[in-house]
């Protein structure tokens, strides 16, 4: 930690926040003379790259000033009156539950402007592609950093344009379906869940989520906790995505380009979990409690159906698609999330957002090394990537296939890595359950989960054996194999860190876990910490 004083912490907060969007205005922005006729696609591409970075300095310099040793405070808060007959403030802050989720957010969109800087995904004007990417920025740190729930509402919904138009103009095959069904799928949870919303706010006298969650609830009757939660969660549950609610996630992610792919996995889905832990555990627990069996039973359907899809992809002869396969396994992997948050204690809540990070860290290298596949061979079909004939990934292009194998054997759980720990907390939270709570019931759910981490060590191996192992693609007209190009140097620079964090955040868990834990606590006891 370092001493930074509390109006310097404000003004980064708003500052991250609210720069994106400035960014975006200025990207729409006709080039300066000077610029006029040397490459201004190069020159926006760089204006995003340098905008997301001013942006993750930003949180990196709050995640320093941040009081480490009172992670359960809300931070850098900013409070002032906007809709005064609704009791609609302008209220941000950080706490140890949101500060991860900002600098994971701001890391993977910087990331993903700088590859989008060497390898601009086709489709039209760059500038547009820019615009968009640091709106979806914006919405996505404000859904983080707002203690309003109407401003959370808002922020929710704005990264949902954005992310159509990422899919629809630069996305893949079949992609206004795919973009569509998207926004199909979340315009509808969103409507119900705005209702949620509004009925804890007039029940309650207020939106303010700190003064609600320090109620914990007393304010509201179990009924109306009850109706906020269906409301709420359906809301909540279309975005995570929660089983059936998860259908449109496949197509989403096969049509998305390589950055939107990334940044759908990485931070759009954590939004939705995030909401259940910080406004539907806090301000609704009654509620919680009645459907959190059922939350729990629909999360480990969708570990074993996740887990089912990407055996039945991964099978020769499937014609799965490597792309639709790693979405179906955040199916899964977020099934361990709604896992941990449906047990309602510390232990599940902390490796749920344990397993938040690690997700979008693995998750989000994955899609880049997909993306960077594709490039090479033009293909993402798993059959394609095994011909019969050809050379090996790892002869290929030896860091490129070790890239995948250590982003396959992080999703899959192995000690030592992120994607450990938030699915160990998870489950032993599932064998010792919230008072109130059926220990046997979870104590089922929990095998069942167990067994999914089997499933899923399965399909990625198979998937490693298949691609790293297997023969790669060749042109039928050429009998010798391609040589595909190994790692490029922006490529590296992308991927270093989330391969850096991954194994960082598996060997000291207690850096993330000392964060969220106090947090938690507070926000499961009531505002106690």
């Amino acid at each position: 930690m370092i001493g930074i004083s509390e109006s310097v912490m404000q003004f980064l907060l708003a500052l991250i926040v609210v720069g994106p969007l400035i960014g975006a205005v200025a990207a729409l922005l006709p080039a300066p003379p000077g610029l006029k006729g040397k490459s201004p696609d190069q020159a926006v591409l760089r204006h995003g790259v340098i905008v997301t970075g001013a942006v993750l300095l930003a949180a990196l310099v709050l995640a320093l000033g941040f009081d480490h040793d009172h992670p359960s405070k809300m931070q850098a808060t900013t409070d002032i009156s906007w809709i005064p007959a609704l009791d609609v403030r302008i209220h941000l802050g950080i706490d140890g539950i949101s500060l991860p989720l900002l600098v994971l957010t701001a890391l993977l969109t910087f990331l993903c402007a700088l590859y989008s800087y060497f390898k601009m995904p086709k489709g039209p004007s760059p500038k547009a592609f820019v615009a968009l990417i640091l709106v979806l920025e914006s919405g996505t740190l404000a859904t983080f950093a707002v203690l309003d729930l109407l401003l959370f509402f808002l922020a929710f919904e704005m990264v949902l344009i954005p992310m159509y138009f990422l899919i629809a103009r630069w996305g893949g095959e079949q992609r206004t379906q795919a973009a569509w069904k998207f926004i199909l799928y979340t315009l509808l949870g969103s409507v119900v869940m705005l209702l949620g919303l509004l009925l804890i706010g007039l029940k309650s006298g207020t939106f303010d989520m700190v003064a609600l969650a320090t109620d914990n609830g007393r304010g509201l009757s179990t009924s109306v906790q009850v109706i906020a939660v269906l409301a709420i969660g359906i809301g909540l549950a279309v975005k995570t995505p929660m089983w059936p609610l998860h259908s449109w996630l496949p197509d989403a992610h096969t049509a998305a380009p390589t950055v939107g792919s990334v940044l759908l996995a990485g931070v759009l889905l954590k939004m939705g979990t995030y909401g259940f832990v910080r406004i539907l555990l806090p301000i609704a627990p009654d509620g919680m409690r009645e459907f959190a069996p059922y939350l729990a039973a629909f999360a480990v359907v969708g570990i074993i159906y996740g887990s089912l899809a990407c055996l039945a992809l991964a099978k020769r002869g499937a014609k799965g698609d490597l792309k639709r396969l790693i979405a179906y396994s955040s199916v899964g992997h977020m099934g361990f999330v709604l896992l941990g948050i449906a047990t309602m204690s510390p232990t599940g809540v902390n490796g749920a957002l344990f397993a938040n990070i690690a997700h979008g860290l693995i998750t989000g290298l994955l899609f880049f090394l997909v993306g960077a596949l594709k490039d090479r061979t033009g293909t993402t079909d798993l059959d394609s990537l095994a011909q019969e004939s050809g050379a090996a990934l790892y002869g290929e292009a030896p860091r490129l296939g070790g890239l995948l194998a250590f982003g396959a054997v992080a999703s899959l759980g192995l000690p030592g890595l992120a994607g450990f720990w938030g699915e160990m907390l998870a489950l032993f939270g599932a064998f010792k359950p919230a008072d109130g709570l059926s220990r046997p019931a979870f104590l089922t759910f929990m095998a069942i989960a167990a067994f999914g981490t089997l499933l899923t060590a399965a399909y990625m191996l198979i998937v490693v054996r298949r691609v790293c192992m297997g023969p790669m693609p060749q042109p039928a007209a050429e009998p010798a194999p391609p040589v595909l190009a190994d790692v490029h140097g922006y490529e590296l620079a992308a991927w270093t860190p989330l391969v850096a964090l991954t194994v960082l955040a598996g060997l000291w868990p207690a850096a993330l876990l000392g964060l969220t834990d106090p947090a938690v606590q507070k926000l499961l006891t009531g505002g106690k910490s």
